[in-house]
């Protein structure tokens, strides 16, 4: 299947191919910064106003943020870096562990003489945000995860979200809407594939339990959860047992958000990523995490509605 996967990726890329090669049409300064003595790691600048803003990924490159970052730069400074082990950035055996990968965004900061810089992570780059804000607070303003700020360490069952009958629940009858990466982002996929090691060492050798009470910053946590009313509407129930299972599996979903578990299984999670649905807002206080829902149709990749989000918090 991963095969498959990548060969269509593939396809469409060379059928996309011309004489003249693409250039990468987001408005950004491309430079590579020095870690851990011999290590170097892309980074991306778009420039911008006021206070910086550096967005690091799970194991997608910076340039998954190719979209998202042109639309900041008018109250933010906006980087992006890509990990050692992805994309351009330097592929060492070895520095996957929480300190070090915390220490290369430390050097990146320092590299660069950012005064306080926000730290946004997604997906498992929610784990260098983890390593980072119980290591080095005092060197950022503040950390924001996109769909990120589990515990990577915990199983579900301590989330004690309700039970339900999946074999009950209703048909998916919604529009699915494509997911759709930046360009360079699909090129970066293809020309240099994730080597399945160090993808292991990303997402499974190294997690630990967040020291959340070490922090002593403030924390946003954003995850991506549909209203009931859109669920109802992409899964319309037909008779009472399957509304009944319909309920559960939401409620499941919201528990797993409420504990700070954004990407959850049994969560009915938007198809795709490329509208703007509501999202679920959460705050950290010390260890205690407390939900309040954001009303209208924002989502952080929209932009401008991220930077209000960011700039009252």
């Amino acid at each position: 299947m991963k095969a498959a996967i990548s060969l269509l990726i593939g396809l469409y890329w060379v059928a996309g191919q011309s004489a003249t090669p693409l250039r990468d049409p987001s408005p950004h300064q491309v430079r590579f910064v020095p870690v851990d003595t011999s290590v170097r790691l892309e980074l991306l600048d778009w420039g911008g106003n006021g206070q910086p803003i550096l967005f690091i990924g799970c194991y997608l490159t910076a340039h998954v943020y190719d979209d998202i970052a042109p639309k900041l730069t008018d109250r933010f400074h906006v980087y992006a870096v890509t990990r050692r082990g992805v994309g351009a950035s330097d592929h060492p055996a070895t520095g996957y562990d929480p300190q070090r990968r915390a220490a290369d965004i430390l050097e990146v900061i320092d590299s660069l003489g950012m005064q306080k810089p926000i730290l946004v992570g997604h997906s498992c780059g929610g784990g260098i945000l983890h390593s980072f804000g119980a290591l080095h607070s005092d060197r950022v303003a503040g950390l924001v995860y996109l769909d990120a700020a589990e515990d990577p360490t915990l199983k579900m069952s301590v989330y004690d979200a309700p039970q339900f009958d999946r074999a009950r629940l209703p048909p998916f009858v919604g529009k699915s809407t494509p997911v759709t990466f930046p360009q360079d982002e699909r090129r970066e996929m293809v020309e240099r594939p994730l080597d399945p090691a160090i993808r292991k060492a990303i997402v499974a050798d190294n997690n630990e339990r967040p020291a959340y009470a070490r922090f002593r910053v403030p924390v946003l946590a954003i995850y991506r959860m549909a209203s009931m009313e859109q669920t109802l509407k992409d899964y319309p129930p037909r008779n009472e047992l399957e509304r009944a299972a319909l309920n559960q599996a939401y409620l499941a979903g919201r528990a797993c958000s409420r504990n700070g578990r954004g990407t959850c299984s049994l969560a009915f999670q938007p198809r795709g990523l490329s509208s703007c649905q509501t999202p679920i807002y959460s705050c950290f206080s010390r260890t205690k995490l407390t939900s309040f829902a954001k009303c209208g149709r924002s989502q952080p990749h929209c932009g401008r509605e991220m930077a209000a989000v960011l700039s009252t918090s």
